[in-house]
């Protein structure tokens, strides 16, 4: 047998060891957590000997691939088999909670630490006997702290306050030292990334409904929970929800797609510089002319926070795609009552109240007023045609029990900085905006 053979025969059974290795792994978690069984089958595995790495490719499709050394997964078992089923489930969350799909959006050094501190909770949330790996109580005891500090310990919350806080280059690494499984290698934008995003969006999607049918409220249920809420949330574009508030009307500009050029041009060459046509002077247009702006201005909302909302709100409006010269726009300001209500009829008077307009209230929070208010409104004939009302708020208050009596929709948009969220009426749209939304703004 020539040397060439031996080496490759030896790193076939180093990889058949290996595959052995992780069919092991698997078993274990399936045992234990067998809502993971879906998840677990779309994990495939191939050896990429003498790279050292391990890491998950998120980019083909039915199952992501799993790039591992056997020698390095063979070290691993080899000093406690736990090390192998840790980095197994660590990969597995990364994959359901969609933690790849947004890497080239974010500073990437954050949110491999993020991530990572993320899947790390979650995996000692669950309880599981025979998991337990070296520096444990050290990760519980720094993930405690960081629940202290930022609350729900998901992804995007351990980002937002890595970024906020910038801790230096020694606390980054101490971090990423102790909570890092696995390399992000295969993760960033490629082209079948929204495909792949989806068929682990379904996954996650059926973990989490029989997480809620089977959960008995415990803790580690609601840490899984946690993290596939997140995960599963609908993202929305603001500037194509409010515009679904827009009417039909003529606008002052000129309409190419109705002027004909033939006769046109036809009359200059016949008379000189007296064309047949001119093109007209108004377009029939779909923009936002009438709608209520509600600002839930108790003390649970913060007045930077609703400021970076009015001036997302205000950037989208500007916009002449968006807005006619001639508006009738109202900015309600409550708390457990109306404190204030200023009428925004053009463009000047938006960009003289997002200078100078303040807000009033800082009590509690009661959102009925507002509809009350804003019915006796229409009967006194303030709208027209009103399209809309979109209510900012934490959520925290009193609700209508039913419907307006008029036909317009009514959103409620909650600031994404929280698990849950009080349930809103089945009459109103719900609307979670994201918090990097609001940051671009501010």
């Amino acid at each position: 047998m020539t040397q060439m053979s031996e080496k490759s025969q030896r790193e076939q059974e180093m990889q058949e060891l290996a595959m052995k290795i992780w069919g092991l792994s698997r078993d274990k978690l399936l045992v234990n957590l067998r809502f993971l069984d879906v998840a677990l089958s779309s994990l495939r595995f191939e050896a990429k000997s003498g790279t050292g790495m391990i890491c998950c490719d998120v980019s083909t499709l039915e199952a992501a691939t799993v790039l591992y050394d056997p020698v390095t997964v063979m070290g691993l078992y080899k000093k406690n088999p736990s090390n192998v089923i840790r980095l197994h489930l660590h990969i597995l969350l990364h994959c359901i909670f969609s933690h790849s799909y947004k890497y080239d959006r974010v500073e990437q050094e954050l949110w491999d630490v993020a991530v990572d501190m993320a899947a790390e909770n979650v995996a000692l949330s669950l309880g599981i006997t025979g998991i337990e790996t070296i520096k444990d109580e050290e990760r519980r005891e720094v993930l405690r702290q960081w629940k202290a500090r930022a609350g729900t310990l998901t992804a995007d919350r351990i980002y937002r306050k890595l970024r906020e806080d910038r801790p230096g280059i020694t606390e980054l690494l101490e971090l990423g030292n102790l909570f890092k499984r696995d390399t992000h290698e295969g993760w960033g934008a490629v082209e079948m990334i929204e495909l792949t995003q989806a068929q682990w969006k379904k996954i996650s999607e059926r973990i989490k409904a029989e997480l809620k049918s089977f959960s008995e409220d415990k803790s580690d249920d609601r840490t899984m929970l946690q993290n596939l809420e997140e995960a599963t949330k609908e993202t929305y574009d603001y500037g194509d929800f409010l515009r679904r508030f827009s009417v039909s009307g003529e606008d002052m500009q000129i309409n190419d797609d109705e002027f004909d050029y033939v006769y046109y041009t036809y009359g200059l060459s016949l008379y000189g510089n007296l064309p047949l046509v001119e093109p007209l002077e108004y377009k029939d247009v779909n923009k936002i002319k009438e709608f209520v702006v509600a600002i839930d201005t108790s003390g649970s909302c913060r007045g930077n926070v609703v400021q970076a909302f009015l001036n997302k709100t205000y950037s989208i409006l500007k916009s002449s795609e968006n807005f006619f010269r001639k508006v009738n726009i109202h900015i309600i300001q409550c708390d457990s009552e109306v404190r204030s209500d200023t009428k925004i009829t053009n463009d000047d008077e938006f960009e003289e109240f997002m200078k100078n307009g303040q807000l009033e209230g800082f009590g509690s929070t009661d959102f009925r007023p507002v509809f009350t208010y804003v019915d006796k409104a229409i009967e006194n004939g303030e709208f027209e045609n009103l399209k809309g009302l979109i209510y900012f708020t934490d959520g925290y208050g009193i609700f209508p029990e039913h419907k307006p009596p008029y036909n317009y929709d009514t959103a409620f948009v909650f600031l994404e900085d929280d698990f849950e969220k009080p349930p809103t009426p089945p009459w109103a749209i719900k609307l979670v905006l994201p918090v990097e939304d609001l940051e671009e703004n501010v």
